[in-house]
């Protein structure tokens, strides 16, 4: 059995080499060519999985290491038989640690409304986090049909922070959600944050509203608006989520699904393993400002300070 790695996926390389010929690469090198032989692929956002990618080869099991799952079409997958997998909540707390250490960094005020976009695995933790260091908070998710209309998370509050998937189609789209509308509509001093998928804030709008922004994710990723990460009052390089924990559970989320899917024995991460890897990156007080310091330096270099991230 061959199987095609994202060479950023922490542990399963190790993990899956006595039950499989492993090829790990760059993203970018995962091809048509590259997977034209191999029977599962376990990928990032990084790499589009659609009939370009998989016309004619044997791939029958495809993972993907993140929450989101957009980059997969996965209409095609269904119709042509491939199994297909996406790892929602794995990263859910070091995005909510991430929203955590924008507050303090931008010492929002006790007491001011935070308004959560998106009441999922990480919205709904986010929001207890709000609620524990003393914010008001404001929920937002028709499909759940959980708490108040975008209107008053607009009219009301402090802080907006997105949490929801990128969906174009449907009753309730999430592309360009926070437009110029919206903004118009928000708070003069309001402050927006997208650490959920590029697209979901309408950057161009973004940058005439005046308004103050965090972003975590971008549109056209990895070649960002340059001009939009200076404008932000803290720019990061798609990293809210990784954290040791997040990666160790997605990349256990994917050999589980491997293991059930091709019959393979348990498929265990060596909980030692990841320990060592615990504390590795800079999580110590203003990480999040350090982090952006470097974007705003050198914006040009998205993905190569994306690659080079080391986990906290």
């Amino acid at each position: 059995m061959r199987v095609v790695i994202d060479k950023y996926i922490p542990f399963v390389q190790e993990v899956l080499s006595p039950y499989a010929q492993v090829t790990a690469l760059e993203p970018e090198a995962i091809t048509a060519a590259a997977v034209r032989d191999a029977d599962a692929l376990i990928i990032r956002t990084r790499t589009k999985v659609n009939s370009s990618l998989l016309e004619g080869s044997a791939v029958q099991f495809v993972a993907t290491a993140t929450i989101g799952y957009d980059h997969i079409d996965t209409n095609y997958c269904e119709e042509h038989g491939i199994y297909w997998m996406s790892c929602p909540g794995c990263n859910a707390q070091a995005v909510c640690d991430y929203i955590e250490e924008c507050l303090r960094e931008l010492a929002v005020p006790e007491h001011s409304t935070v308004g959560v976009v998106g009441v999922g695995h990480v919205g709904s933790l986010v929001a207890k986090m709000a609620e524990r260091k003393g914010y008001r908070v404001l929920l937002n998710d028709p499909p759940k049909n959980i708490g108040q209309s975008i209107g008053e998370i607009e009219e009301k509050c402090d802080v907006i922070t997105f949490h929801t998937p990128i969906t174009r189609a449907g009753l309730y789209p999430t592309y360009h959600l926070c437009d110029a509308d919206f903004l118009r509509h928000c708070k003069p001093n309001a402050i927006i944050v997208n650490a959920a998928r590029g697209g979901v804030v309408d950057e161009a709008a973004l940058l005439t509203s005046g308004k103050r922004f965090v972003l975590d994710t971008w549109e056209n990723e990895p070649h960002i608006n340059a001009a939009v990460v200076m404008r932000a009052e803290l720019a990061s390089f798609h990293i809210a989520g990784y954290s040791v924990e997040g990666k160790s559970n997605a990349s256990q989320m994917c050999l589980d699904a491997f293991s059930a899917h091709f019959g393979t024995p348990i498929l265990s991460i060596d909980k030692k393993v990841v320990s060592l890897h615990a504390n590795y990156g800079d999580s110590a007080t203003g990480w999040l400002r350090r982090v952006s310091d470097q974007l705003k330096a050198q914006p040009d270099r998205f993905e190569q300070l994306r690659k080079q991230y080391k986990l906290r």
